[in-house]
């Protein structure tokens, strides 16, 4: 007899473990989420804004093949979990449905995180990470004549897209953080500023060094200003709260499941109920690999511990093992790729050396992190250069030294505008300096 495995969330953590089980003989698959009935590429929501996709066209597997498959689906909200029964308590169309489970599968993701600043809740004040902001972004801000300035509040990569998005429906924005620098939790400070230089070029007002104090409603309820800590008064019909992202565990809260900012689990993804696991952003690991954090709310740790858990629970016990790092994104026209570590100041320890080069046009920049005894190689940062994944995967591994990587560095280009004269410039630049 099959066994009932419930899924709640269907992001990529949650449909992909879904998809990879669908023809299990060992389970009864249901899959719940209260955002969409189809799993959609959330990193894409800035295209529909933008008007360069259809929501639809987001959807990374077609709908029909959604409905043909064994896998039940329900539109429904969890409130609680019952482990000692195995049942949820689900609000599914206005109804309240028990739905037992043998397995559970936490994937319910991320929310943005609000800070309880006074008129957070406020009509015009919006995260930046479900469809329903998305809703909001187009209710509030549909044009510049019915919204003519936003502030957002935080940077970092979703703080930047959203900016993007305002701006290229005409809005005029403001972009304030708490740093000196675009971005210094993440970026070293010569990395920062050449991202600066693309908000500059992009007319996004940048304020640096500053906070949001209170947000300030008009007559109807509606977002008319903001205050800072500094005693700035900025008047806006739009506030994008872009400080990060906080796990979306809420419901659990009087579950018995040991939570710590996430969802405690082990190597193996299970957490400390045996039947319950939780894969994705709303999953933090007890024993974190070295070099990583214990939670990681992006797409492709998303899915490799679907992946890992759906070996697991198909018979193959499988420990997560997530790489070496990497990421991808972009700032405005600039592309940004990062593999392994490069640590801001704040952050890097005295046995951490960088080597930086920025071309004449400051449109292509790299820095390479190596340690500073054995030289081996940490990880690197490019920007408006694309490097392939593959190779620098396999140099961080191998601990290759950085003067080996300097001048074995066009082995691993993967742009064809990447010419003979940067290499040779990088190169140059690194001898004169070290």
């Amino acid at each position: 007899m099959k066994k009932r495995l419930v899924i709640i969330g269907n992001g990529v953590a949650g449909s992909t473990l879904a998809l990879k089980l669908e023809q299990s003989e060992r389970f009864d698959i249901t899959l719940i989420s209260d955002e969409s009935p189809y799993f959609f590429s959330r990193t894409a929501l800035m295209y529909v804004y933008m008007g360069h996709m259809k929501l639809k066209e987001t959807e990374p597997y077609p709908r029909a093949a959604w409905d043909r498959s064994p896998i039940s689906r329900i539109r429904g909200k969890v409130h609680s979990v019952d482990l000692n029964q195995r049942i949820l308590q689900v609000d599914s169309h206005g109804e309240k449905v028990d739905l037992g489970y043998d397995t559970l599968v936490v994937a319910a993701g991320s929310k943005p995180a609000f800070y309880g600043w006074p008129g957070e809740h406020i009509d015009g004040v919006l995260g930046l990470y479900h469809l329903k902001d998305l809703e909001q972004l187009e209710k509030w801000a549909p044009n510049a004549k019915v919204c003519p300035s936003a502030v957002i509040i935080g940077g970092g990569l979703i703080g930047i897209e959203l900016a993007e998005m305002l701006l290229s429906r005409g809005i005029q924005t403001t972009l304030i953080i708490r740093e000196s620098h675009f971005w210094t939790s993440q970026l070293p400070t010569s990395d920062a500023e050449l991202v600066e230089s693309q908000i500059a070029k992009h007319h996004l007002n940048l304020i640096k060094e500053d906070e949001l104090s209170e947000i300030i409603a008009d007559t109807n309820g509606r977002v008319a200003r903001i205050t800072t800590k500094s005693g700035r008064h900025i008047d806006c019909n739009l506030v994008g709260i872009t400080t990060g992202v906080a796990p979306n565990i809420d419901f659990l809260q009087d579950s018995g499941l040991e939570l710590g900012k996430g969802i405690l689990v082990n190597s193996v993804l299970q957490t400390t109920d045996p039947n319950v696991y939780a894969i994705g952003d709303c999953a933090e690991l007890i024993e974190p690999s070295q070099g990583r954090s214990a939670i990681e709310a992006v797409w492709y740790t998303g899915r490799l511990m679907a992946e890992t858990l759906a070996n697991t629970l198909a018979g193959i016990p499988t420990h997560y093992n997530p790489g070496v790092w990497f990421n991808s994104a972009k700032f405005f026209d600039l592309e940004y790729q990062t593999y392994g570590s490069v640590l801001p100041e704040t952050k890097r320890p005295s046995s951490e050396r960088h080597f930086h080069w920025r071309s004449e046009n400051e449109e292509k920049a790299i820095t390479l992190a190596y340690h500073r005894e054995n030289k081996s190689l940490l990880g690197v940062n490019s920007f408006g250069i694309r490097l392939s994944h593959t190779v620098f995967d396999r140099w961080i591994q191998e601990q290759r030294q950085i003067d080996w990587v300097i001048e074995h560095l066009k082995e691993a280009h993967f742009d064809p505008e990447f010419s003979k004269t940067h290499y040779t410039q990088i190169s140059d630049a690194f001898v004169s300096n070290h």
